[in-house]
């Protein structure tokens, strides 16, 4: 890792921590961050020429594997046109009518550039739609790192024990309710003395950044009925579900409708993108033909749509989702049976095509469950896995992602691999 760690060296000096994203730094599994060259299928390669399996897929959307021939292809024809207008193209029509056909709840849809950016955009429809101020959240979901969402947030927040962030201005944090996910108890308490105040409840229907946890059955329709009642609108937060759990996202197994929508990850092929969506007459209050005003000059460019209008194609064509289900059952299914034989206190949640291990016991069912992982434990259990060759996030809470690429032979290298971890483990 020579490379490697020249790099990191030299990245400190230039930007902050070396990384452009906290969860990168490695500091959670007290490593130096692998500086990656290439990949190709379920294998990445970093700059010292070391080979991995990843179950990062750069956090979701190589859903197809990495350099897939078809998306590589329509990058590349598209770059040979040109490589963004800042106005519009026939490609942003053809992603707009693919996620419309497949996500009905969808009726109208906005791209933008990352999923920060859809979140953020949704919110301020919800509140101009209805008038209010205030939304909902739940603790340990990650949404972006939207000001008013920076509160009891997941992903790199939870990795490194930030609660909130600074430079969130009081003011914007206390129009945001955080409460238990899976609790309808609690969310009602507090509808019966904030309901006619609250503008949206935002959730990820399944949760992939405090590590995986899936909601409980009647949480999600329970969410439903309650926002009718009240009259709030419910989005979904599906940039990590959408398209990676079914053609119709989470909403579709679930058969749970959000009036809003916001997509990322793979809609972009791996390249930057973001899109929120919902019932017309809400869409319909985005400027130019509403006054809720939202902009981007590379909105919807061209290289991110070619990308994903072929990803999606190859998953309408193929609908590998049963098969990335087998898989995660093997791979996940197989850790807890490893587990079980070492006597190890672990809980494996999962669902389609991603899971998380945490060193934790069961039930795992929200952030307050989480939150109990034995950090040190996985810290040991990332270390041995990374010098087997298994690329996993470098978080007790974060996802890890399979692909349509990973085989037999990479789900049962990976689980040879765990045993020898867990052994390593339960040695010391």
């Amino acid at each position: 890792m020579e490379k490697s760690h020249r790099l990191f060296l030299e990245a400190q000096r230039l930007i902050p921590g070396g990384v452009n994203s906290p969860v990168r730094a490695c500091k959670a599994v007290g490593a130096e961050p692998l500086f990656l060259e290439s990949g190709q299928g379920a294998y990445v390669w970093d700059v010292d020429g070391n080979r991995y399996i990843d179950y990062v897929c750069s956090w979701g959307p190589i859903i197809v594997g990495h350099s897939h021939p078809k998306v590589v292809n329509a990058i590349k024809e598209q770059v040979e046109k040109a490589t963004t207008f800042g106005a519009p193209t026939a490609l942003e029509v053809e992603m707009a009518r693919l996620i419309t056909t497949l996500i009905p709840s969808i009726e109208k849809v906005r791209l933008v550039n990352s999923g920060t950016e859809a979140t953020m955009s949704a919110l301020r429809l919800a509140r101009a739609y209805t008038g209010r101020n205030n939304i909902i959240k739940f603790n340990g979901s990650y949404h972006g790192h939207v000001d008013s969402l920076l509160v009891q947030a997941g992903s790199g927040l939870l990795t490194l024990g930030i609660p909130d962030s600074l430079g969130v201005p009081q003011s914007f944090a206390q129009t945001t309710i955080s409460l238990p996910y899976n609790n309808l108890e609690e969310l009602d308490k507090t509808l019966k003395l904030f309901g006619k105040d609250i503008a949206a409840i935002i959730v990820e229907p399944v949760c992939g950044n405090m590590g995986v946890v899936l909601p409980k059955p009647g949480f999600l329709e329970g969410l439903r009925e309650r926002c009718n009642h009240y009259k709030i609108l419910l989005i979904f937060d599906e940039v990590i579900t959408g398209f990676r759990l079914g053609l119709g996202g989470a909403q579709g197994l679930f058969n749970v409708t959000p009036d809003i929508t916001c997509l990322g990850k793979i809609i972009g092929g791996g390249l930057p993108v973001g899109a929120y969506g919902g019932r017309s007459e809400i869409m319909e209050l985005v400027a130019p033909q509403g006054g809720v005003y939202q902009a981007g000059t590379l909105s919807g460019n061209p290289i991110a749509m070619a990308a994903g209008i072929q990803t999606l194609r190859i998953l309408m064509e193929e609908n590998p989702y049963p098969s990335l289900a087998q898989k995660a059952q093997t791979l996940f299914g197989g850790i807890v049976e490893i587990g079980a034989s070492l006597n190890l206190e672990i809980t494996v949640n999962y669902m389609g095509s991603l899971g998380t291990l945490f060193f934790a016991p069961p039930p795992i069912c929200c952030y307050e469950d989480a939150k109990k992982s034995n950090l040190n434990l996985f810290k040991i259990f990332y270390r041995e896995m990374l010098k087997q060759g298994i690329y996993l996030p470098p978080s007790q809470f974060e996802a890890w992602f399979i692909s349509m690429a990973h085989s037999d032979k990479e789900i049962n290298m990976t689980l040879e691999a765990v045993t020898k971890a867990l052994k390593a483990i339960k040695e010391k």
